[in-house]
């Protein structure tokens, strides 16, 4: 089935482009919610204008959203977790978590789904990109680290920010340690 698409729709395509998806994808999902309609003659001669106007809009949600965008760039999220000898996590950190960290660090509300991949399993510093908008997507810097050991921090960008946040994270193992 060929649709022309209304709306921009992630990973199929921009407002006023003509897709040719699978028919149960357009009858049951597209044009029931509005994000496209069938491509017929009298529909494609709108097509111009409609990229055109997505184009404009999708320009000023991207400048609305670039403060964000730079928010986002200097969080930094640290997550303690269990972890077996190989830095393997004995479970993982999803996206809901980071998401939920994102809103408790920065204020910002972001959709799990927007968020990166593929949960992370093993210890180290990752960049998780965050999904904004189609065209912009920042990266999240997380650390996973063994749970009672102080963050070691490889990038100088970070260092700022973990004193504040090390000494709180490792201080109950040491109280833990010294009532033993």
């Amino acid at each position: 089935m060929r649709v022309l698409l209304l709306k921009d729709v992630y990973k199929l395509g921009h407002a006023g482009e003509v897709k040719k998806v699978a028919d149960g994808y357009g009858r049951n999902f597209l044009l029931p919610h509005s994000l496209a309609v069938l491509a017929t003659p009298e529909a494609l001669k709108r097509a111009e204008t409609l990229r055109q106007n997505a184009a404009i809009a999708r320009s000023a949600l991207n400048a609305e959203l670039s403060g964000v965008a730079e928010k986002l760039a200097t969080v930094v999220l640290f997550f303690p977790s269990k972890a077996g000898e190989t830095g393997k996590l004995y479970g993982s950190v999803t996206s809901t978590q980071i998401a939920a960290k994102i809103k408790e660090a920065s204020g910002l509300d972001i959709d799990r789904r927007n968020v990166g991949g593929q949960p992370l399993r093993e210890l180290g510093e990752f960049k998780v990109p965050v999904r904004l908008t189609a065209d912009l997507v920042p990266s999240v810097t997380v650390i996973v680290h063994r749970e009672g050991e102080a963050v070691k921090l490889h990038a100088a960008e970070p260092a700022a920010a973990a004193p504040a946040e090390a000494p709180a994270e490792s201080a109950p193992a040491e109280e833990a340690a010294g009532a033993a």
